[in-house]
């Protein structure tokens, strides 16, 4: 039986990393325009070395480049990679193919829905409301509500209590096989691999299902639920 499912947002519901390289690649080109001495593949490689030693989701990558590269922060060069970069996220920032038909169905069936994401909140938000999902969901935890990322097991318990549905009732949905299926899996809960955003391409996974596209998992519900 299942009665909730729970979806890792980044490379799940949203192709992220796509988004990412985008955004990054108009910020550099801006940057250059606007006087930044330095050709566009060593501006990226430093970029990347930022966002390894800090994290993707690094807020202040383009100060931490401009500081190390110059000495000092170009504001106007600054400004004018932030404004590219909003503006390319903006645009690219999409739901994967058939999330949005997916998500409406399953709440028409009655499945709760949650997000489990280890990105800040405001950011987490931020990306729900521009794709139009921020109303879809019963619970949304990120980083900011525990404190602890995937696999730790708080994300997923909070996100649980918050749906009132005990952990074999409930099914993980996450392209991270370390963290997403690892963790739901040592909580009890179902787990389905999204094979469609794996960025890795590399991973040990062992999840019940894999998920080729978003919408698989309609089939599995429906399954699962007429068997009972």
């Amino acid at each position: 039986m299942v009665r909730a499912v729970v979806f890792d947002l980044d490379n799940t519901l949203v192709d992220f990393m796509a988004m990412k390289r985008v955004a990054v690649d108009a910020a550099i080109t801006a940057m250059i325009d606007a006087g930044l001495d330095l050709t566009f593949d060593k501006i990226k490689s430093h970029i990347d070395d930022i966002y390894r030693e800090q994290g993707i989701e690094y807020q202040r990558v383009f100060d931490q480049l401009l500081q190390e590269s110059l000495g000092r922060v170009d504001f106007r060069i600054l400004s004018a990679g932030i404004i590219a970069y909003r503006r390319a996220r903006e645009a690219a920032l999409k739901p994967y193919p058939h999330a949005t038909a997916t998500l409406m169905k399953l709440v028409k069936s009655g499945i709760k829905l949650a997000v489990v994401s280890d990105a800040p909140a405001r950011e987490a938000w931020l990306r729900l409301c521009y794709i139009n999902f921020h109303h879809l969901f019963d619970a949304v935890v990120t980083y900011d509500d525990t404190g602890e990322r995937k696999p730790s097991p708080k994300p997923f318990l909070m996100a649980l209590m918050q749906l009132s549905v005990p952990p074999h009732e409930a099914i993980m949905i996450g392209d991270w096989a370390e963290r997403d299926m690892v963790g739901a899996k040592n909580v009890g809960m179902q787990t389905a691999f999204a094979k469609y955003g794996d960025s890795f391409g590399n991973q040990n996974v062992s999840a019940d299902y894999i998920l080729d596209d978003v919408s698989d998992i309609l089939r599995i519900v429906s399954t699962q639920n007429t068997s009972e």
